[in-house]
């Protein structure tokens, strides 16, 4: 497994984390962020998750790029 295989894979999990709807997913679980924020639970392991979720919603514009470079390379390079 390379450097780009491993790059890969970082992007694909930040694309499944970008795609996940509060209301339809993450709520009905218990993994809203109104439920971390509210009660200190924001340094738990649970409240970082939900974190990190929210952050790559927030930068679904870097994610297209990111995704864009990676079809153009991967056309070019095989």
């Amino acid at each position: 497994m390379g450097l780009w295989t491993f790059l890969e894979g970082v992007l694909l999990i930040a694309n499944a984390l970008a795609i996940l709807n509060e209301d339809r997913f993450l709520a009905p679980r218990g993994w809203s962020f109104s439920e971390v924020s509210g009660g200190g639970r924001a340094k738990s392991l649970k409240g970082q998750v939900i974190g990190l979720i929210y952050a790559t919603q927030y930068l679904r514009v870097p994610l297209i790029v990111l995704n864009a470079i990676t079809i153009v390379v991967k056309l070019i390079s095989g």
